[in-house]
């Protein structure tokens, strides 16, 4: 990534000095969204009555276009229901810069203004979606170079605002290749709107499937150009509704989708026999779990998917009751000798990531941060969260709009309406759904056999069981670690009283036991990078053990996606020992998918989790 640099000319206008062109024409940014994109594109005329209405903006800059969208969506009071906005954007800026340029905004921008800038992801390459007036605005930011991101975008486009530097500076963003991926996105009767006038782009546009037009310009310019896509073309705009829908699996997978698909106002019935128990409060706080990216030297997929969990976990659940809300107090990835420090210290060079999302720390810095010594330092990611699953799980289906089904499903059949009858263990009807999410780990093997067997879904048979354990030891008054300590194993911060280090992989276990064999493991492995020593607690006191069992691939990918030739019938399963990684996303994936909302990942990852 490289951000955007600011700059003004001597008008006060901001321009980038990498194209050397301005970022909006001499009209003014706001009155020049308003002409060019907003009266260009028939709106807000369009959005009225609909359930959502997309945009997609080619070139983000500093966000008036996006502003404008939004107040003029606001101040009508026949607005559809939700505003989805995709934008693509090479060279982001920092929030700070984006600040002052929206001191000049009027009054009624300035509140949108701030509830954008407090949500601004940091400058890292990929998608990242931000949600904005209570969920009901989406901002959808592809943050990289257009000509890949484009191929990578997934959404169903009403109008798109074509605002990219000049071609005559920036060729790529006006490109053939570029209007072809538009084209994909658009759906029947999508326009465009662009103060571009130049004929290669009119014609290009031409060609790609558009019938193109010219309308009057703004500001001494003669003419702008509008386009709509050609009659007979085009996907179907989405028609979101609200749907009954079964999650069968109430741990970490169906929980992070429950919230998701309630959130969007779907009626959400998790199906688990384990909602029938009661478990004691005080038990369900004892646990504790982390949430740490992957990171590697060639940013591979599980190392962008993790990112993007991490985004969506902590918009979604940071917001949530004390009990239930995580722990942001950031984690080490502690390197395990002096080699692997130089390997650590390299790949952020080759990543370039910004130092605000990840940086090195040295032995003497990484003592500090921790409160314990770290004798090769390690990598600092302070957005990284210590989670208490119980009490996060407690909370999710306890969300309005969802209810616990405390009853196993035997089977799932199809239903003469399109929907789904759900069976016991006796074949009896239990339930009914329009659609079905199975998210019950090693388990969706078997649920899924008479529809999805694994000759036909062969990304199935490799699904395998990983007994393992973790070992919690009380800890007194101690608060060392003060943030997680991830490395051969991990350690995290005492809560509650209690600390906690993991864990133990078993790929051929008969049964998931806690035992003094796996607690030595364990500690073994810890102290193998840390100074346990300055823990008080840990290796300390009587441990008590915690044992159970993981659902991993091959690949350890999750599997997130639409059981193919079953429609209605969707997977997430397959965590791993990232269940709190996946959680979020994979709520998000299923519910955009849903409902027709830009996809929050890029196409070739949700490939790469997907079932084909």
């Amino acid at each position: 990534m490289q951000p955007a640099i600011w700059h003004e000319d001597a008008r006060g206008v901001p321009r980038s000095l990498a194209y050397g062109d301005s970022y909006h024409g001499e009209a003014g940014a706001l009155p020049q969204a308003r002409h060019v994109f907003l009266k260009g594109s028939g709106l807000p005329g369009r959005w009225r009555g609909r359930a959502a209405f997309t945009i997609a903006e080619t070139g983000f800059g500093l966000g008036h276009n996006f502003l404008a969208v939004w107040r003029a969506w606001l101040d009508d009071t026949q607005r559809s229901g939700r505003l989805h906005y995709l934008a693509f954007e090479a060279h982001p800026f920092a929030v700070a810069d984006l600040r002052r340029a929206w001191r000049r905004l009027p009054d009624d921008h300035q509140g949108l203004a701030r509830e954008l800038a407090d949500c601004w992801p940091d400058l890292l390459p990929g998608v990242h979606r931000l949600e904005l007036q209570g969920g009901r605005v989406t901002l959808t930011l592809l943050f990289g170079d257009i000509r890949r991101l484009a191929r990578q975008a997934d959404a169903r486009v009403d109008a798109f605002f074509l605002d990219g530097f000049a071609p005559r500076v920036n060729p790529d963003m006006w490109s053939p290749a570029v209007f072809g991926q538009l084209r994909r996105l658009a759906v029947a009767g999508a326009t465009v709107a662009t103060w571009c006038s130049a004929g290669q782009v009119r014609r290009d546009l031409r060609d790609a499937g558009f019938l193109v037009d010219k309308a009057p310009g703004v500001a001494g310019k003669r003419e702008i150009t509008t386009a709509v896509l050609r009659p007979g073309l085009g996907a179907a705009s989405p028609d979101p509704a609200r749907l009954r829908v079964a999650v069968v699996g109430g741990g970490l997978a169906g929980a992070g989708v429950a919230q998701a698909l309630a959130g969007r106002g779907h009626a959400v019935e998790v199906w688990d026999p384990q909602c029938a128990l009661d478990v004691d409060p005080a038990l369900r706080r004892r646990g504790a779990a982390a949430l740490v990216p992957a990171l590697s030297p060639d940013d591979d997929t599980r190392s962008r998917l993790s990112r993007a969990g991490l985004a969506r976990a902590r918009a979604r659940w940071l917001a949530l009751d004390e009990a239930a809300r995580p722990q942001a107090c950031g984690a080490l990835i502690c390197a395990q000798s002096e080699a692997q420090a130089h390997v650590q210290r390299q790949a952020l060079v080759r990543l370039g990531f910004p130092e605000g999302w990840v940086r090195w720390l040295d032995p003497g810095q990484a003592g500090l941060r921790a409160g314990v010594g770290v004798p090769w330092g390690g990598l600092w990611l302070p957005g990284a969260l210590r989670v208490c699953p119980g009490e996060l799980i407690a909370a999710l289906l306890g969300l309005p709009g969802v209810t616990r089904r405390a009853a196993a499903v035997g089977g799932l059949v199809r239903a003469a309406d399109g929907g789904w009858l759900l069976r016991d263990a006796e074949g009896r009807e239990a339930g009914r759904a329009d659609q079905v999410v199975v998210a019950n780990a090693v388990q969706a093997r078997t649920l899924l056999a008479d529809q999805a067997p694994v000759e036909r879904l062969p990304v199935l048979s490799g699904l395998t069981p990983l007994a393992g354990q973790v070992s919690l030891y009380p800890a007194g008054a101690s608060d060392l670690p003060r943030c997680v300590l991830s490395g051969h194993g991990y350690c995290l911060p005492p809560r509650g009283g209690w600390g906690v280090v993991g864990s133990t992989y078993r790929p051929n276990a008969d049964e998931a036991v806690a035992d003094e064999a796996g607690r030595q493991e364990i500690l073994a492995h810890v102290q193998g990078w840390v100074e346990a020593r300055d823990i008080p607690w840990l290796g300390r006191g009587e441990a008590v053990g915690w044992a159970g069992w993981r659902a991993a691939t091959r690949d350890h990918l999750p599997l997130i996606g639409a059981v193919p030739d079953q429609p209605g019938l969707w997977l997430a399963c397959a965590y791993g020992s990232r269940g709190l990684s996946w959680s979020a996303l994979a709520g998000d994936l299923i519910g955009a998918w849903l409902d027709g909302e830009p996809v929050p990942a890029e196409r070739e990852l949700v490939r790469r989790i997907g079932l084909r």
